[in-house]
Order: structure tokens, then sequence, then C-alpha cells
């Protein structure tokens, strides 16, 4: 059974962070997520920056930036990883947009994320239609989850279909903007997650987008499985660099 698969059995609420593989520094990648898995986060979301993050608010944007200045590449991030199951457990996503999957190639990049442990991929602009006729059988031969992203937007029927063709869990998006915001949820989201809970998919959902402290954290995970933490991570790790880590996830989890 594949890692994120497992850690969705445990009778709890998940905390997922998000991070961009090579910020602040180029080398920090393997020491940021040991840290995470110590401080007692149940899944990490590795960010492979790319030039052109649609998704992404401006604290995510500029960390990508950063990280490929720093010189961060495909090849690179799957060297730094290549040793990462010796020292941690817990399922690792890498989280990416297609482009530089494809330059890459997509078989390989497949089996290598199987080589060296990755669990699962999120992967925002790849088509559910596109990925299910062309790539679904890759992903499944080498183990990996694919993750798709809905919205409050999103119909009845393309949630279901996500549902029918996923296997791991379904990336709830708080709203139809871009990460970062921080404002708590108010009555319109807390409607919209529980309207995607009383669908009882067979997919479990983690909420992602606005989500920055315990207050956010309890909101979101009310009527879903877990949550996803990105731009507040970033935003510590700027301030307090990586030795700081347990400080942010104790504020999330206390």
């Amino acid at each position: 059974m594949n890692r994120i698969q497992q850690k969705l059995k445990e009778d709890k609420k998940l905390l997922s962070i998000y991070f961009s593989a090579g910020y602040p520094n180029l080398n920090d990648t393997v020491s940021i997520i040991q840290n995470l898995e110590k401080s007692g986060v149940d899944m990490i979301e590795i960010g492979l920056p790319f030039s052109d993050p649609l998704a992404d608010g401006p604290t995510i944007q500029a960390s990508s930036t950063q990280a490929l200045k720093n010189g961060m590449t495909t090849e690179i991030l799957f060297n730094q990883l290549k040793d990462i199951r010796k020292s941690v457990s817990i399922p690792l996503i890498i989280m990416g947009y297609f482009n530089p999957i494809l330059q890459y190639g997509v078989e390989a990049f497949c089996k290598t994320c199987q080589e060296i442990g990755i669990d699962g991929l999120i992967i925002p602009d790849l088509p559910v239609d596109v990925y299910n006729e062309q790539y679904k059988a890759t992903f499944e031969k080498h183990g990996l989850i694919n993750v798709f992203l809905i919205t409050p937007q999103t119909s009845v029927d393309r949630i279901n279909f996500i549902d029918s063709i996923s296997n791991g869990f379904i990336y709830m998006v708080s709203s139809a903007s871009v990460t970062g915001s921080n404002s708590g949820f108010g009555d319109e989201q807390t409607a919209y997650f529980k309207r995607i809970s009383d669908m009882h998919l067979k997919n479990p959902q983690i909420v992602g987008f606005g989500i920055s402290n315990n207050e956010t954290f309890t909101q979101a995970t009310q009527h879903a499985k877990g949550a996803i933490i990105g731009s507040a991570f970033i935003k510590h790790l700027s301030q307090f660099g990586v030795s700081k880590i347990s400080d942010f996830v104790n504020t999330i989890l206390r």
C-alpha cells in the first residue's frame, strides 16, 4: 500500500506542509523535510519550482523564483532526494507544473520518483481527462498517486469523475483564488466544505489555500481529513530559516 493511503487510514486530522525545493537555499531541501517529519507533520509537498506558477500566490511565487535563481532544477531535486528514504518515512508528494515533467519525460520522471520513494504528484495544470487517457497507466505502473484539485466551482459530475479515477485524496481548494490568503473561512467556504463532505466520496479530502494557523487548520478540518499549509510556512522559513521549523508546526498543532 502506498504511504499516502496508509497515512489516510490513521485516526487523526492530517497536516501537510508545502515548500519550494531549493528555498531559502539550494541545499536546504533535505533538512527541511527531515525537520518537518521530526516536528510531527503527516505529509510533505515538495514544490518543483517553475517560472510561470499559475495557481500560486505571491509568497510561493517569490520562493519559487528564488529557488530557480539558486539553481534548482528537476535533476538537482532528484539528486538531493536520492537517499531521503534512509531518514524520512512519511509520505512525500512532488507538486509542480506539467511542463518540467514533460521536458524531463513523463515515463522517466515517474520512474525516478518511484526509485527515490516519492509517493504522489500534484500537477495543477494537467487536465484530468488528459491524465486519465494518456498518463494514468504510467503513474500507476510506478506506484504514484496523482492528486487532483477541486474548487467551489467544480461541477458535481466533474467531482465524481475525479473521485472515480483517484486512489489517494482530493485536494479541496478552499476558494477559487490563488494561495496565500490568511483571513479565515466564512460561511460560504464552510458550507462548501460541508457540501463536499456530504457527497461521501470514496477519497478523503484535504483542504488547501488560506490555512495559516491553528484556527484556520481547525476550521478546514472540521469537514475534511486534513489541511495543507504553504504560504504561511514559507513566510516562516523566510524569517527564521530551517532551524525554527518545529516552532511553526507547534503553533498549528497545539
